[in-house]
């Protein structure tokens, strides 16, 4: 993992509160000028300075820990101001701007617990920070990150997920590269010494045993599909089943004139035009890649870049394409 998510923070949190530590969540609820960090940004700090998360790359940390263990000695939250404006004239923000941090202490396990639950369960859910507490807020569209009310909202998004076909380096190099940046990922291949490789490495690994049967597999709108495949032979029957599946992007590596036969090739076979759509004739931010390593970072990129759309609530719905938001994959007739 490159660095802590939200999950991550929030999961730190409740550890300290069940080795009987108690920790405080602080939240970013308001930026003047610029910040590194953006609105709803969190650190969690424990009783005994322990730490995980930032907000400023280190120059304030240190005064809001120390904020934090002020406020989970006398269990109040508290609304402070750093940088710009705020009454500690020492601590300055080097982009000149400031920023509004709310401290929450944990008061008991029940929220946090709750929204982790649904977390596991890749489910939507949201946390209410306010001056009275923390309160666990459940649903499919829970509110946008910021102040509802005098309320402090945080959505929390289920984890990026990647389902990844192929063989080779091209698909080892991207499922390590994804890994290491914080997605699930779950690598599909024909090609033995890729699966036993993947397999060793800890991933969750399926084998393709013929291009007609693609093995029963769980994807969501918080999913990316990605087609890693030279061979387009693999493709024939196995991508028109992805393109009907829930997912936020479906994609497939190839040249323009590759991508012009696939969307022909599909059409023939009559995947209906809304699911063709969905195919991303671009894959990658980085144009004619040439090597594993660069086409994984490419790729993940773009993915990367969608996701975040997705987590924010601006990607155009998809659920009116599926008959459910968390169907399985399957070839049809299964």
């Amino acid at each position: 993992m490159i660095a802590a998510t939200p999950i991550d923070i929030l999961g730190f949190a409740l550890a300290r509160v069940d080795e009987g530590i108690g920790a405080v969540i602080v939240t970013l609820t308001g930026i003047e000028g610029s910040s590194p960090r953006a609105i709803g940004a969190q650190m969690a700090v424990a009783a005994d300075g322990r730490h995980l998360g930032s907000f400023s790359g280190g120059c304030i940390e240190a005064a809001v820990i120390a904020e934090a263990v002020a406020a989970l000695a006398d269990g109040h939250p508290r609304l402070v101001r750093f940088g710009a404006g705020s009454p500690y004239l020492d601590i300055r923000l080097p982009c000149g701007g400031g920023i509004d941090l709310l401290f929450n202490p944990v008061a008991g396990r029940g929220a946090i617990a709750a929204l982790l639950a649904h977390h596991a369960r890749r489910q939507a859910a949201g946390l209410r920070f306010s001056l009275a507490g923390i309160e666990a807020v459940a649903g499919n569209a829970p509110h946008a990150t910021g102040w509802q009310g005098d309320d402090f909202h945080v959505a929390y998004a289920p984890a990026l997920h990647i389902v990844a076909l192929g063989q080779g380096e091209e698909l080892t190099a991207f499922a390590r590269l994804a890994a290491a940046y914080g997605a699930g990922i779950t690598a599909m291949t024909p090609h033995a010494a890729s699966l036993a490789a993947l397999a060793a490495d800890g991933f969750d690994t399926a084998l393709l045993h013929t291009r007609t049967r693609l093995p029963p597999l769980a994807s969501d709108r918080w999913t990316a599909i990605l087609f890693l495949f030279h061979d387009r032979d693999w493709e024939e029957y196995l991508l028109p089943h992805a393109l009907g599946a829930p997912g936020f992007y479906v994609g497939a590596i190839g040249s323009r004139r590759t991508q012009q036969r696939r969307l022909a090739a599909l059409e023939h076979a009559g995947v209906p035009a809304a699911h063709r759509e969905r195919l991303r004739t671009t894959v990658g931010l980085i144009p004619a890649t040439r090597d594993p390593a660069t086409l994984a970072l490419s790729a993940l990129a773009q993915i990367a870049e969608e996701y975040r759309l997705v987590e924010q609530g601006m990607w155009p719905g998809l659920d009116g394409l599926f008959a459910s938001a968390d169907q399985a994959i399957r070839p049809a007739g299964l």
